[in-house]
């Protein structure tokens, strides 16, 4: 078993390994990102003889974020996470001497109280994929917005009337990205036809569709009169009207 203290800086890392004794077969200053997490490995491939597992080097570091923990948990090793209240505490507890580093102290309370510190989890597969995905989620959508501020910081010194014209399309949308680059200066902007910005609204699905035509309803003619099957001839009709019965 290895026991490893880990006084973490922002550029570099304070280590010191002890073995189950409590004794310091090596302490050493390493360099933040790759080469000192190799820098790691070989101190404890050196020191931890062949029989080493993973899971017997046990380390203890000021911060559970980052890739330098996620680095140590990757491989196998057992971190814990610890504040630097507690490592202060720790010292005035057992009176170790302000001249000893916190590496020494990270690395005995491994040692001593590793029963009441809290282990760094490692994060699973399916955790992971979710954190790279939304990551470049988060790139993405940072980059777009900062693309088009930069078109937009450009269209007001080179072509300000795109501003007015784009306003309720919004610059972020496909419809008047196509009319910019169809017609990208302002003299060939001025160019466009009404046809060919319609034909690019509709295409986007921007344009509402006309509603159709109310429906007249039908007209209705008078009611005519039934006529009859057997129509008298105007003659016959005269002398049926002037007919006078005998008295």
């Amino acid at each position: 078993m290895l026991l490893i203290g880990d006084d973490w800086a922002e550029d570099h890392h304070d280590v010191e390994v002890q073995d189950a004794t409590g004794r310091k077969p090596a302490a050493a200053r390493l360099p933040e990102g790759v080469d000192g997490v190799a820098k790691l490995h070989e101190l404890v491939a050196k020191h931890g003889g062949e029989d080493l597992e993973p899971a017997d080097v046990i380390a203890g570091i000021e911060t559970d974020r980052g890739p330098w923990a996620q680095a140590l948990i990757a491989v196998g090793y057992q971190v814990y996470a610890i504040n630097p209240r507690q490592v202060a505490r720790f010292k005035e507890r057992y009176g170790t001497s302000g001249a000893k580093s916190d590496a020494h102290a990270l690395a005995d309370m491994v040692r001593i109280d590793r029963d009441q510190l809290r282990p760094v989890a490692g994060d699973s597969e399916q955790a992971q994929a979710v954190r790279v995905v939304a990551r470049a989620y988060q790139t993405l959508v940072w980059e777009r917005t900062r693309t088009f501020q930069r078109l937009r910081t450009t269209l007001r010194q080179y072509f300000p009337a795109a501003l007015t014209a784009y306003a309720d399309l919004t610059l972020t949308a496909t419809d008047a990205l196509e009319l910019l680059v169809k017609e990208p200066t302002p003299a060939a902007a001025a160019k466009l036809t009404r046809l060919q910005i319609t034909a690019v609204l509709a295409r986007h699905r921007r344009l509402q569709p006309r509603p159709a035509p109310a429906r007249q309803p039908p007209r209705r003619h008078p009611p005519r009169m039934p006529q009859d099957p057997h129509p008298l001839r105007r003659g016959d009709r005269l002398a049926a009207h002037t007919h006078t019965p005998a008295a």
